[in-house]
């Protein structure tokens, strides 16, 4: 008995010594990736760092204006960044009024209701949606969604280019992100939860709402933050139908630009790279960065907090 158990040893220490050349490039080649996107990461913010101090240190800006004031209008030297965070805030909050009911509501039937092969039926479909450019929904928001809102609110009431258009829009975008990693998440949830809420004479809708939502709950906030950067870096849709000028209201029905949107449009024009408002787009994107950076801070707080492990 301790021969064979020797000789078993031995065999298994030779089998982790027999070189894996295979492996070993495998390794290394993933190692290269990681290290590519951490060097690429770094030298964005090194980018966006360096023009953005170049910026702030021009006589015609202020740091405290900067970020107390609203009035952007770089032409006459007035750079209140607060006119186009508040526009985008205004988008991301419409999306994520359309995209989290939504979103978490087919999480629910597709995790608790569909059967399994009308699951894997409806999820790649609904998936579908994301693979949609981007481009096209700004369209969809400028032709369909806004004649919609001034039929229904007045003409007079909804300008042609507003935010409520563009972030229902974009609500519609992140739903199917919304809902895949919510339905991933709820079906990572052990089978025996469930059967314990059924035999305490739970009904399913009490034992998704009451059992199964709770304890995916890191996971749906994670998908939550995740929609939620998702909306707050999207360009093409708010390039479209949201406007083409900054403008600090809180009106959805007016026309506001975001962030992303100010870079689209400026970038796109004749603008020399010395010019102050060439310098002031990496200041922009700076705070965009630092905006979607404490998003997924917040994010991996969560999950590690409400996180739970199953046996």
């Amino acid at each position: 008995m301790a021969k064979s158990i020797q000789s078993l040893a031995s065999i298994q220490s030779a089998i982790r010594r027999r070189p894996k050349p295979g492996e070993r490039l495998i390794e290394v080649f993933l190692w290269l990736c990681g290290a590519l996107s951490i060097l690429t990461t770094l030298g964005i913010i090194i980018i966006l760092a360096e023009e953005s101090i170049r910026f702030f240190r021009g006589p015609e800006v202020s740091l405290v204006d900067y970020f107390t004031t609203t009035l952007w209008q770089p032409t006459i030297h007035q750079f209140g960044v607060w006119s186009l965070i508040n526009a985008t805030l205004m988008t991301t909050f419409f999306a994520m009024l359309v995209a989290l009911p939504l979103g978490i509501s087919a999480a629910i039937y597709l995790s608790e209701y569909a059967s399994r092969r009308r699951r894997e039926t409806l999820k790649p479909i609904l998936e579908v949606l994301a693979g949609v450019p981007t481009v096209v929904y700004g369209f969809f928001a400028l032709t369909f969604m806004t004649p919609l809102l001034r039929r229904i609110f007045g003409e007079d009431v909804v300008q042609i280019y507003n935010t409520c258009s563009a972030g229902i829009v974009m609500g519609i975008l992140i739903l199917p992100l919304v809902a895949s990693m919510t339905e991933d998440a709820m079906t990572a949830i052990p089978n025996a939860l469930r059967e314990a809420s059924y035999g305490l004479g739970a009904t399913k809708l009490e034992t998704a709402v009451f059992v199964v939502f709770p304890a995916a709950i890191s996971g749906i906030a994670a998908a939550v933050i995740v929609a939620i950067s998702r909306a707050i870096g999207e360009t093409m849709i708010v390039a479209i139908a949201a406007g083409a000028g900054p403008a600090f209201t809180f009106n959805p029905f007016e026309a506001a630009e975001t962030m992303t949107g100010h870079i689209v449009r400026i970038s796109g024009g004749d603008l020399s790279y010395e010019s102050i408002d060439y310098k002031s787009l990496f200041s922009i994107a700076l705070v965009l960065f630092l905006i979607t950076l404490v998003l997924n801070v917040i994010s991996r707080r969560i999950v590690d907090k409400y996180r739970e492990e199953y046996e």
